[in-house]
Formats: structure tokens, sequence, C-alpha cells
């Protein structure tokens, strides 16, 4: 993809599946905020890979020298399957099950060292052998395995590039059944009646027929398999997609949430503070009003006073008059 490194790929197909969809997202946020909404978008159409397909990107990537062997032991199957080359089919498909089984122990191995990998009993191992010998029959899958971004586990189905009336991968009991098999003499044999041709001649089209039909049928399981799996893979992406539109939204709610928080918490210093004020200014209240009391106590104990004593003045003038 233009703009998009092949690090940050590598790095997110290295992710284990349950924790993709996140690292995606947290990686078409940072692009957004760097101003790339390239990237980003390139980023948000990556679909989170199944175990078995995690774990066979992860020997892609962490071990690629070794698929590297595998796809070239393969290209050199399928031309051995072309050319119908049965002693080097067979030493091929010797090396393919030892290099599967090679290979499968290493992703075992590789799964141990990942801190977030499933435990070791439930690892899909049998779909990430299907997954390696699918790779000797079907160059896309190959190439898929190669670069490490396999979605999901891939299987043989019987199709593929050797042009052969059964399309499958040849083993070790297929070439010996073949060489048993007695070969068929194209004219009538001595002891024979002249029919024996002709009726070898139908059942050889009644074979063929029945090989057309076989293969009719797994062509038309075949589109069946492959309809059921575009609307897996739409479903799959619709429901990615409102994961990341609720998680979006769950950001922002949490965003107005925090906001919402820090000014409750300013209100709340704020309530306090004006607590605080107004107590102060209730005791300065009350210490009023005592002094208040104080002052008119005293007040009237010196108006008292001078009433008392303007009293007594009358009295002694009154008393001075009378002498005179």
């Amino acid at each position: 993809m233009p703009g998009l490194s092949a690090e940050l790929v590598q790095q997110l197909y290295r992710t284990p599946p349950d924790r993709f969809v996140a690292a995606r997202d947290a990686a078409v946020a940072e692009a957004r905020r760097a101003g790339d909404p390239t990237t980003a978008r390139q980023l948000a159409r990556l679909r989170r890979p199944t175990v078995a397909a995690w774990l066979v990107n992860l020997l892609a990537i962490r071990r690629p020298e070794l698929v590297a062997d595998l796809v070239q032991l393969a290209d050199a199957l399928r031309v051995a399957q072309r050319e119908l080359r049965g002693p080097r089919l067979r030493e091929l498909s010797a090396q393919r099950r030892a290099a599967v089984g090679a290979l499968v122990a290493e992703v075992r191995k590789l799964a141990a060292a990942e801190p977030d990998a499933p435990p070791a009993s439930r690892l899909p191992l049998a779909e990430v052998e299907a997954t390696l010998n699918a790779a000797f029959s079907d160059v896309e899958v190959a190439e898929q395995v190669r670069a490490g971004r396999l979605l999901r586990a891939a299987s043989y189905a019987g199709f593929g590039e050797v042009p052969r009336p059964q399309l499958r991968l040849v083993t070790d009991d297929d070439e010996e059944r073949e060489e048993e098999r007695p070969a068929r003499r194209p004219g009538p044999q001595r002891g024979r009646p002249e029919a024996a041709p002709r009726t070898d001649r139908a059942a050889e089209r009644a074979e063929q027929a029945a090989q057309r039909a076989a293969r009719a049928e797994r062509a038309r399981q075949r589109r069946a398999l492959d309809r059921e799996l575009a609307k897996a893979q739409a479903e799959q992406e619709r429901a990615e997609t409102e994961l990341t539109e609720a998680t979006g939204q769950e950001r922002d709610g949490v965003a107005v949430l925090d906001r919402l928080e820090a000014e409750l918490a300013e209100l709340e210093r704020r309530r306090a503070v004006a607590e605080q004020d107004l107590s102060r200014a209730k005791l300065a209240r009350r210490a009023a009003e005592r002094a208040v009391t104080v002052a008119r106590r005293r007040a009237g104990e010196v108006e008292a006073a001078v009433e008392a004593l303007a009293a007594e003045e009358g009295n002694a003038d009154e008393g001075g008059g009378a002498a005179d």
C-alpha cells in the first residue's frame, strides 16, 4: 500500500488477534493526528486475522527464511506434478511432509515465546498445517503465506495447477498405487471376445463421466463456500466498522465525562472556598453581635450613672435654696 510502511503492517500482523483491532485503531488515530488521512484509511482497511492465520503470519515475519524454503519446495513440487515425474514426486512429497512438520513445530515454539498467545493446548495447529499444505498447491496461498498477511486458514480442496483429471496433491501412496496398477492394452487379447474393448471403453467413459460429475459437484461446493465466505467477510467488515465507530464514540464520551468531572472538581473547590468564607463571616457577625451587646450594656450603665448624677445635683440645688 502506498504511504503505508511495511514495518507498521508487520507490527500489526504480529499482534495477537484479540488485540489487533485496538492496535489498528490506535495506529489509525495516530496517522490522523499526524495529518496523514491516506495512511489512516489504508490502516482502517486492514482486517483482523484468525488465530491460525496469525500463527502463519508470525512464522513468515519471524522466520522468513523457512517460509522462503517452503515456497521454493512448493514450486518444485508443482513442476514435478505437471510433468508427472513419479520418482521426483515421491522425493518431493517426502520433503514436503518433513518441511510442514518442522514448520508446525517452529510455529509452536514462536507462539510459546509470545506473551499474549493462546495456551499450547488451544493452538489451531491442524489449521496451520492445512494452510502450509495448501501453499504447495495454490500459488496465491503461497504468496499470502510468504507476505505474512494471511487473514484466515486455507486448505487444499482438490483444485490446483496440476493438469490431471483429478486435481489433488499427489502423495507417496498415490504413486505406489499408480505403479502397481496394470497397464491397459489397446487391442483385443487372445481368448477374449471382440466386445471386451467396447466394454472397457464404456467403463472408461462412465468413469470419466463420474469424474466430471464429481469435479462439477466440488466446483459447485467451492462456489457455495466462496459465497458464504464473501458473506462472512462482509459481515466481519461491517462488525469491525461498527466496533471502530463505537470505540470512537466511547472515546468521545470519555473525553466529555473527563471535562465535566474537571469542571465539577473546580466547582467543588470554589464551593469549599465559599463555605470557608461564609464560616468566617458568621464568626465575625457573632463577634460583632457580642460587641454590640457589651457596648449597649455599657452605654445603659453610663446613661443610668449620668441620670443619677443629674438627680443628685438637682437635689443639692434644691437643698441650698431652702437654706438661703
